[in-house]
């Protein structure tokens, strides 16, 4: 036996049938921010190995020394700050191209200016 919802639609939209488009669009856009507020916030709090590597290899490192880069950067305790953080403040304290930073964290080099940089 089929289950059938009661129709309450022009009961719910009382709220909104007077808004121009242009409300409702904005309306939408409101709720939209609203929903997805929590996630962003999270996002700028929490991060993972896996997160920072696949920053890493968008910033064309190998997966080999995004690895080592987000090892140091977790032992340093500074894995929320993001490894590809870490990386591009080195290349511009040093004024180096990124990569050249990220090499020289791969291997084992100016890890002791890093947390300087924050």
């Amino acid at each position: 036996m089929a289950v059938k919802r009661p129709d309450d639609f022009e009961i719910r939209r009382q709220h909104l049938k007077n808004l121009t488009d242009e409300e409702l669009e904005k309306r939408f856009w409101q709720l939209a921010e609203e929903i997805v507020k929590p996630l962003v916030e999270i996002a700028y709090t929490h991060t993972s190995p896996a997160v920072e590597r696949s920053v890493l290899l968008r910033m064309g490192f190998s997966s080999i020394e995004a690895k080592a880069i987000v090892e140091g950067v977790q032992n340093l305790g500074l894995l929320g700050k993001g490894a590809g953080n870490v990386v591009y403040r080195l290349a511009k304290k040093k004024n180096i191209p990124i990569r050249e930073a990220g090499l020289l964290l791969v291997e084992g080099k100016a890890w002791d200016e890093v947390p300087a940089l924050f």
